[in-house]
């Protein structure tokens, strides 16, 4: 059976509505909607109940996704954790349903926070014991270029060995020799002053014992004079004539005594002439003592104990602001890692260290044996273009063990990364 179109039937029924019953009353419109047939057509109602039947399936097929999104973690789901800073769960090498750390019933929040802080780890350097040492010309060496050169790279000195000799030697060396003879002509002085003083009083005791002796005879003469006189053997001139040389024997007793006097105690170390003189041996001296220490200069000297890591100049060459050579103690080596200022807190002195650098066959082990005392800028920097390079750090020194040490020895100013086991936890 043939039916009408649709929208013929709906204009059909309209216009039946539209002239109403017979009594002349309008009826409202009413459109019903019909299937092709003839049947009405579902409510809005069935089709929601219909469609609410499929609900449970789509949530449980959401449901089954995640969970082995989670399970089998990846790649795209790994990095957006790692984004959140979560870790993964079991079915991977990362599980994330388990726990950051196992929290202790017993234990406190702030120490379960604290047992669950990670290492610190931070980049350095390795460097020798009390670091490299630059070598640079002794003070005053002026332009003097390096005449010879006294030891090579991988040379173990003494402190106080000769590494290098300037061309300003020669010249040097002529100045100690005028110091040394004038020095030798002072003392020559001296000496003669000595000799010369000794002479000069040896002669005035003598005289002095001359006028004593002479000084008694005439003493002697005037009282037999005066004794004959007064009997009246002696004339009168005879005797003024002894009292005259009498007393002019005492004068020079006098004299003679004055002169002794200028020698003082009679050491000659006390007399002025040989004072003089020995002052002008003590300024020869002085100056032979600086044209020594000018001829040092000319010599560049270990300062410390150590080893020839690189030498920068060549005979010929003058030293620049690298020095002539860097020296180091490689039989002890350490690491400078440069700490976060935000971690320096949980880091203490005898900590455990762990090097690691793709240059080194194998993880290097030391402590911490300093912390310092200074927040600076960071030098060490890693090759991710995203790394921060302004950050602020505190350096923490570590010794390495010996085993270490010798196979760091050969690698100076290495970058490497430290781990530094903080004990709490990590």
């Amino acid at each position: 059976m043939l039916t009408a179109p649709r929208d013929q039937l709906h204009a059909a029924s309209v216009a039946d509505a539209a002239i109403g019953p017979s009594n002349g009353e309008r009826l409202p419109l009413l459109a019903v909607e019909r299937a092709l047939d003839g049947t009405p057509a579902p409510s809005r109602l069935r089709r929601w109940v219909r469609f609410a039947g499929v609900i449970p399936l789509i949530l449980g097929l959401v449901g089954l996704g995640g969970f082995v999104g989670l399970y089998f973690q990846p790649p795209g789901l790994q990095k957006l954790m790692a984004v959140l800073d979560l870790q993964p769960g079991a079915g991977t090498s990362s599980p994330i349903a388990v726990p950051v750390a196992q929290r202790d019933p017993g234990q406190s929040g702030a120490a379960a926070l604290k047992a669950a802080r990670p290492a610190v780890v931070g980049l350095g350097r390795l460097l020798p014991e009390g670091e490299v040492v630059t070598v640079a010309p002794p003070f005053g060496a002026g332009d003097a270029r390096v005449a010879s050169l006294k030891a090579d790279e991988g040379n173990q000195v003494e402190q106080g060995d000769v590494l290098a000799v300037l061309d300003s030697e020669p010249t040097l060396l002529a100045a100690v020799t005028t110091a040394r003879a004038q020095l030798s002509a002072r003392e020559a002085t001296l000496a003669q002053v000595k000799a010369s003083v000794q002479a000069s009083r040896d002669e005035a005791l003598a005289t002095l014992a001359r006028a004593e002796t002479t000084f008694q005879n005439a003493i002697r003469e005037f009282e037999r004079v005066e004794t004959l006189r007064q009997r009246g053997f002696a004339a009168e001139q005879n005797y003024d004539q002894r009292r005259a040389a009498r007393d002019e024997a005492a004068h020079e007793v006098q004299r003679a005594r004055a002169q002794l006097s200028r020698y003082g105690s009679g050491r000659l170390e006390d007399q002025v002439d040989v004072l003089v003189a020995e002052r002008n041996v003590d300024t020869a001296k002085a100056d032979l003592a600086r044209a020594l220490a000018d001829l040092d200069k000319a010599y560049v000297r270990a300062p410390v104990t150590g080893t020839v890591l690189t030498v920068h100049v060549r005979p010929g060459e003058k030293a620049g602001t690298q020095g002539l050579m860097n020296l180091g103690n490689l039989e002890q080596m350490t690491v400078e890692v440069e700490v976060y200022q935000t971690q320096i807190g949980r880091v203490a002195l005898g900590n455990p260290v762990e090097v690691m650098a793709e240059a080194l066959p194998q993880p290097l082990k030391g402590r911490v044996t300093r912390i310092g005392l200074e927040v600076g800028r960071q030098t060490a920097v890693d090759a991710d273009p995203a790394a921060n390079t302004d950050a602020r750090v505190v350096r923490v020194t570590a010794a390495l063990e010996p085993e270490a040490s010798r196979l760091a020895r050969r690698l100076t100013n290495l970058q490497v990364t430290a781990r530094i086991s903080t004990g709490d936890g990590s």
